[in-house]
């Protein structure tokens, strides 16, 4: 899938946030930008379904993706890299 998506157009980095479906990531990506009016900065976030074909994405971690081909109704982009993996954090037994 990698090779796939390298193609031309936009590419977002974010956090995924659900890995809940098959084949599909929830990724949230967050911006800065400065209000209208007020000129004051605020965050904006929005979510985006991703294709992750070989399920390499997991929750909280920092993702790459890129503009891709209409998969379904909602998904328009696909995983390119992991930019950096989530902190896993081992359950003690008690």
């Amino acid at each position: 899938m990698a090779e796939q998506t390298k193609a031309k157009g936009q590419e977002k980095v974010g956090q995924v946030v659900s890995t809940k479906m098959a084949k599909t990531i929830v990724v949230e990506v967050s911006r800065r930008v400065a209000h209208p009016l007020y000129r004051r900065i605020v965050k904006k976030r929005k979510k985006f379904y991703a294709h992750d074909e070989t399920g390499l994405a997991k929750v909280g971690d920092l993702v790459r993706i890129v503009e891709y081909r209409p998969l379904s109704k909602l998904k328009r982009w696909a995983l390119a890299e992991v930019v950096r993996a989530a902190v896993q954090v081992a359950e003690h037994g008690a």
